[in-house]
């Protein structure tokens, strides 16, 4: 395998964006996920004004706009000033990590503690924590963002209560509604004075792994919700994303609908919406076998990718068996399907991929590296034993 990849321990956002292998990225976090009629238009428009048209729904709820040129970039970010979109600056926009459940209701428990964190957050000007820090608000009778990764997290404890829960602990602190945001502050202040982010980089669970939760947390968790499905819930309708990627013109047709939740399964959710007609690159049906598929942006697009890896995908969806799952991953870092799938791809250099079952594109393969063209020809080699 090539040389390892670049890691850059910190995510893009709006006022500071990555350099990638199609021009920047630019991260939006909406605010509680949620995108009006007007701001998912204005959006759209600035991909085509200031990008390359496509748009990314990455695994914490947030978008993506790519191929945004450095010249274009101011007029983007006075686009989204205008659309109420963007931060007062770098460090808050770092510090505003939060993900909020698709099926919050206007002034549920969920959207009461999503704007008081929100506000805390803002004002917690020497809160110095990790720039992938982030926090979680699951407030529904039933949590269904416990597979998502997060450092902080609020799930439902009574209709007064939420449970302040450290990531890592099957317990947590039941705690007022009123005073949730600032329990949330001081969990992250305990993270960092017990050593949770030496050198500025840390994650929760790391933390609870080698010491526990607080003291006060010893009340038990929930069990998880299976997560969502494209199709009409009570809610609105669930759409996939093709490998959670969209492109402005969808977004626009999308917008003509309803306003849009955004979701950290590659899906959106339109909000009253029952019926969606068919459009380029969504997926509409709870068997559709791309859900099964995960590929990343693959190279050129990527600049630690070796080779391109969507092509392939789409070549090879209809050959995955039910139950299993394939993730192709243009380098080892795995970001498009960081957990164990059964069948990996892993490039190693243009069009030749690494075969890794029941893992990671980290694990390491046991196998002789197999050729796009071949796999192709004969996806049976899939399935091939050691």
């Amino acid at each position: 395998m090539s040389g390892a990849p670049k890691v850059y321990g910190w995510c893009p956002g709006a006022l500071r964006p990555m350099m990638s292998g199609d021009g920047l990225i630019v991260r939006l976090r909406a605010p509680l996920g949620r995108l009006s009629q007007r701001q998912a238009h204005g959006i759209a428009d600035l991909s085509l004004s200031c990008g390359n048209g496509l748009m990314d729904l990455s695994s914490r709820g947030n978008l993506q706009l790519r191929g945004i040129t450095e010249g274009s970039h101011a007029k983007l970010l006075c686009g989204l000033d205008k659309l109420d979109l963007l931060d007062t600056d770098v460090t808050q926009e770092a510090r505003r990590n939060i993900l909020c459940t698709p099926l919050w209701q206007q002034g549920d428990l969920t959207h009461q503690v999503a704007d008081q964190l929100a506000d805390a957050l803002s004002k917690a000007s020497d809160l110095a924590l990790p720039s992938k820090f982030g926090f979680a608000v699951d407030c529904g009778l039933t949590p269904v963002l416990q597979d998502i990764s997060a450092d902080i997290r609020f799930e439902y404890h009574t209709d007064t209560e939420v449970l302040l829960v450290a990531d890592g602990a099957p317990t947590g602190r039941p705690t007022p509604v009123a005073d949730a945001a600032e329990a949330a502050v001081e969990l992250a202040l305990w993270f960092l004075s017990h050593g949770g982010a030496p050198e500025g980089r840390g994650r929760m669970h790391r933390l609870i792994a080698r010491r526990g939760p607080p003291h006060a947390h010893g009340t038990r968790r929930r069990k998880s919700a299976l997560k969502p499905r494209p199709g009409t819930t009570a809610s609105g309708c669930f759409v996939g994303l093709e490998f959670g990627q969209i492109s402005a013109e969808t977004l626009h047709q999308l917008a003509d609908r309803s306003a849009l939740r955004l979701t950290p399964w590659h899906m959106l959710l339109l909000e009253e919406v029952n019926q969606i007609t068919p459009l380029p690159g969504l997926i509409l049906e709870a068997t559709d076998p791309r859900l099964q598929v995960f590929a990343c942006t693959g190279a050129p697009g990527c600049l630690q990718a070796l080779s391109s890896t969507r092509a392939l995908a789409r070549d090879l969806v209809e050959h995955i068996p039910p139950g299993q799952t394939l993730h192709i991953s243009g380098c080892e870092k795995g970001c498009a399907y960081p957990k164990t799938a059964s069948l990996v791809l892993r490039a190693t250099e243009t069009d030749c991929f690494d075969l890794i079952h029941n893992g990671t594109a980290a694990d390491e393969s046991k196998m002789s590296p197999l050729d796009a063209a071949a796999l192709r020809a004969s996806p049976d080699l899939l399935q091939k034993s050691p």
